[in-house]
């Protein structure tokens, strides 16, 4: 369950540096930020699903 939280705290991490780079119009780091929260988003989720229902 600490490794859901740690990911958890990264894609929040992720979704302030896309807004942060939106603000600088600097896109590249945008699709990065955001493919980064897509994916740290997606395992945190799994990983406390699998937690608790697996």
């Amino acid at each position: 369950m600490v490794t859901a939280i740690l990911l958890l705290l990264v894609t929040i991490l992720c979704l302030a540096a896309v807004f942060r780079e939106i603000k600088t119009k600097n896109f590249f780091a945008v699709a990065f930020a955001m493919v980064s929260a897509l994916v740290f988003g997606w395992f945190s989720v799994m990983t406390i699903y699998a937690n608790l229902f697996g």
